[in-house]
C-alpha cells in the first residue's frame, strides 16, 4: 500500500504513462475515470496530483471492489454508464472537470472471471453483460434469428463467415456455455489447430458489443465528456479494435473542424460550428517495451484533445442498434 492508502491493482493499465501525460494534471484539478475497472488509470491519475477523482462504471462488481483497490478519499466512485457523466457529475454539485481518461472495451477483471461470461480461455455460462442487467449472450443465441445473428457478426465482429458460423449456432441451439459457443464458432470457421487465431475471438467480441450496445455508448460517452469538460480540459481515449479507433477518430476530426466521412452509427454531418476541441499529436501505440510486459496491450491506440472555450454541439440524434 502507498502513502496515500492506495492498493495495487490486479491489473496493468494500457498506455497508463501515455494517458497521464495526455491529460496533463500539473497543478491538480479534478479528473474523471470513465472506466474504473481494476482501478488503474485512477491510481495513476490520484499519483499524478488529482485533487478529485469520480470513477464510472456499469459494473456493480466494479464498484462494489473498487474501495478495497484504491482507497484514497479523493475518490469518488459512481456506478453509472460514462455517457451519463455530466449528469451524474452536475447531481453531486461538481462543476466542469479538467481532464477524463476512457479505457474502451471490457477490462481484464470481466475477462478473467469464467462466470461472467466473456471468454472462452475457461468455460463458464454465455452472460457477457457489464452491468449484469439485460439480456444475455444465452439468451440473445437461443432467441434471436439467423439473419439477426448473422448481422451481429459481420457489423460488430467483422466475420466473414457471419452467416455459416450463425447458422450453426441455431443448428445446436439451446447454446448455455462459453466452450460451447467456441466450439461451435471453431467447426463452422473450419478452424485448425495451431492457426495464428482463434474465430471464436471475433463472434465473442461482437456479441459482446451488440448486448452492451459499446459503440453507441462510446459515441454518447464522447459527446458526454464534451460537455463535462471545462476550456482546456483534456480528453484522453484508448481502444482496443477498429471499429472503436474510427469512432473516436470521427469525433475528433469532427469536432476540431473537419469534415466527418460520416458513418452507419451516425449521420453526416456539416462543419458549421465552431471547434469544440484541438486534436493533439497523432495516435499513440504501446511501446515494444510495454508490449514485452503486456501482450493484451497489441491493439491499443491512444487519441487525445483539448477541450476548446466553443459550446459543446447538441446530441446527435442516433437509431440504437439493439
Amino acid at each position: 500500500m502507498t502513502s496515500t492508502g492506495t492498493k495495487l491493482a490486479p491489473h496493468v493499465p494500457v498506455l497508463v504513462n501515455e494517458v497521464i501525460a495526455a491529460m496533463a494534471l500539473h497543478d491538480g484539478g479534478t479528473a474523471v475515470d470513465g472506466t474504473f475497472g481494476a482501478g488503474g488509470y485512477t491510481r495513476a491519475i490520484l499519483a499524478a496530483g488529482a485533487d478529485q477523482v469520480i470513477g464510472f462504471d456499469r459494473d456493480p462488481d466494479a464498484i462494489a471492489a473498487g474501495p478495497a483497490l484504491v482507497d484514497d478519499p479523493r475518490l469518488t466512485l459512481v456506478e453509472e454508464r460514462f455517457s451519463q457523466m455530466d449528469r451524474a457529475l452536475a447531481d453531486r454539485g461538481i462543476g466542469l472537470v479538467d481532464a477524463i481518461a476512457l479505457d474502451i472495451g471490457v477490462s481484464s477483471m470481466q475477462l478473467d472471471r469464467a462466470d461472467r461470461g466473456f471468454s472462452f480461455q475457461a468455460d463458464g455460462p454465455l452472460d457477457m453483460r457489464m452491468s449484469r442487467s439485460g439480456l444475455t449472450a444465452a439468451e440473445f443465441l437461443n432467441s434471436a434469428e439467423e439473419a439477426d445473428i448473422a448481422r451481429v457478426l459481420r457489423d460488430f465482429g467483422e466475420e466473414p463467415r457471419a452467416r455459416a458460423i450463425a447458422r450453426a449456432i441455431v443448428a445446436a441451439r439451446p447454446v448455455e456455455r462459453t466452450a460451447e459457443l467456441a466450439a461451435i464458432v471453431r467447426r463452422a470457421a473450419g478452424f485448425r489447430p495451431g492457426q495464428k487465431s482463434d474465430p471464436a475471438t471475433r463472434t465473442f467480441q461482437a456479441i459482446r458489443i451488440h448486448l452492451n450496445a459499446e459503440l453507441d455508448e462510446l459515441e454518447e460517452g464522447l459527446e458526454a465528456a464534451e460537455r463535462a469538460l471545462k476550456p482546456g480540459g483534456r480528453l484522453a481515449v484508448v481502444t482496443f479494435h477498429s471499429l472503436e479507433d474510427r469512432i473516436v477518430k470521427r469525433f475528433f476530426r469532427e469536432r476540431s473542424g473537419s469534415t466527418p466521412a460520416g458513418s452507419r452509427h451516425r449521420p453526416l454531418v456539416a462543419a458549421t460550428d465552431e471547434p469544440t476541441f484541438e486534436r493533439v499529436a497523432k495516435p499513440v501505440s504501446p511501446s515494444e517495451q510495454e508490449l514485452a510486459v503486456n501482450p493484451r496491450a497489441r491493439s491499443a491506440r491512444l487519441r487525445s484533445a483539448i477541450r476548446t472555450s466553443a459550446p459543446a454541439r447538441n446530441p446527435i440524434s442516433r437509431d440504437r442498434l439493439q
